[in-house]
């Protein structure tokens, strides 16, 4: 269910109307339904019980230290990119033990941090990768447990930006190159060879690629526990996509649908080679746990009538929400408080100095300046990507509970964004 709708003529988050949300604490702000975050966690959690499983967050897509402590009292692991992602997952009283280290460039500094906090794994993509971890790991008396990330070339059918698993991307290990990548982890005296993992990309509707993939993974266990190679975990990787509302769109699987046809392969799998014996199962969602539990609230300046297009100038721009502009991607935008009359045709844009800064094109609005207008689907990569551009501060973030709402990050002042420069004199 939706728990943004309409309620008395006004959008409404949970059982708190939008308007009010913007007279409290101004636009552009950021709003997330506690419930719906939950609902969309346990929808992963829930098809896992029972399992030898793990649901690690991807909180690249949303890394507000109150969404992941929601999370960590869930019983979330975490999927993390960077040692600052692990310091901020800490610091929401996440369990180490329950964090996994993804991305392609981890440094020195970052494997020594990860090493002294006793995550659960690294999600390794190189060889030279497996060799630097190996060396910091003997410099600190420690074996590192890794993770080799595997490049299935299975097409996730998804944008080229986020697209992961094909050839032509930079992410993880040949599938070709594999068995031999797990023959040198496995002879470096400083590593544990502890699982597989693979991520063939995001936004994915449809879970035939997933499956794809998970095949490949499969022989190839069976392949590497031949040699003596025995493997404990595997990592599917990320979770099912959302559905944006576009025109055409087809709605995304259902994740308990998805995860049920994961565990019957892997069931049947383990019964026909293992004797039943299970191999835990790690899950990373992102998107589809934050993306439709958040939106983008905003006001509108102007609107500016133009020969071939009209545009409605609106107070929140790409440095406030980048996927339009990086991705061209389509998200639903609704006003808060409908008005009658006739609809125009408008390109919704910011007021950053660049032709890019645009968040919608081709709506149909009944609008006018000072109205309220709400990005949906926009908890996912929104604030998580924000920038400073044009010396704009970052929007606030609020949380609905019910009928509570909660400031979880204050708006930037100007003064904050050039405290940590300084001039020559």
């Amino acid at each position: 269910m939706s728990h943004f709708s309409y309620q008395n003529g006004v959008l409404n988050a949970e059982s708190v109307p939008l308007s009010q949300i913007a007279a409290q604490f101004g636009t552009p702000t950021y709003v997330y339904s506690k419930a719906a975050l939950l609902e969309n966690f346990h929808a992963y959690a829930d098809a896992c019980r029972g399992r030898d499983a793990l649901v690690c967050y991807a909180m690249k897509a949303n890394s507000n230290l109150a969404v992941l402590d929601l999370l960590v009292r869930e019983g979330a692991g975490f999927d993390i990119v960077s040692g600052g992602e692990l310091l901020r997952a800490l610091a929401a009283g996440a369990d180490p033990g329950k964090v996994i280290f993804s991305g392609v460039g981890k440094t020195v500094e970052e494997m020594k941090l990860a090493l002294d906090k006793g995550i659960l794994c690294f999600n390794v993509e190189s060889i030279p990768e497996l060799h630097r971890l190996n060396d910091v790991a003997g410099q600190m008396g420690k074996r590192a447990k890794v993770s080799l990330r595997v490049n299935p070339d299975v097409d996730a059918k998804t944008h080229p930006y986020i697209s992961t698993g094909l050839k032509a991307n930079k992410f993880g290990v040949a599938f070709s190159d594999a068995l031999d990548t797990y023959r040198a982890a496995a002879r470096l005296p400083h590593l544990e060879v502890a699982g597989i993992d693979c991520h063939i990309g995001s936004q994915l509707l449809d879970d035939a690629p997933l499956l794809e993939a998970l095949d490949k993974l499969i022989d190839l266990i069976d392949t590497l526990a031949a040699e003596g190679i025995h493997l404990h975990h595997l990592d599917i990787g990320g979770g099912i996509g959302v559905n944006y509302g576009a025109a055409g769109d087809e709605p995304p699987v259902p994740v308990g649908e998805y995860i049920g046809r994961v565990f019957q392969r892997i069931d049947a799998w383990r019964a026909a080679k293992y004797d039943g014996k299970p191999i835990k199962v790690i899950f990373e969602p992102g998107r589809s746990i934050v993306a439709n539990a958040g939106a983008l609230l905003m006001s509108i300046e102007f609107l500016k009538p133009g020969e071939e297009k009209n545009f409605c100038v609106v107070d929140a721009a790409m440095n406030d929400m980048m996927r339009p502009t990086l991705y061209e991607a389509w998200m639903a935008v609704q006003p808060v408080t409908p008005r009658e009359g006739k609809a125009l045709c408008y390109d919704l844009v910011g007021p950053i100095c660049e032709s890019g800064d645009w968040l919608a094109r081709g709506r149909e609005l009944a609008v006018q300046p000072g109205d309220l207008l709400a990005m949906m689907t926009a908890g996912a990569y929104g604030m998580s990507m924000a920038s400073n551009y044009n010396t704009r501060g970052r929007a606030a973030e609020v949380i609905v509970d019910g009928d509570k709402v909660h400031l979880v990050r204050r708006r930037e002042k100007p003064e904050e964004l050039y405290a940590l420069e300084t001039i020559i004199r």
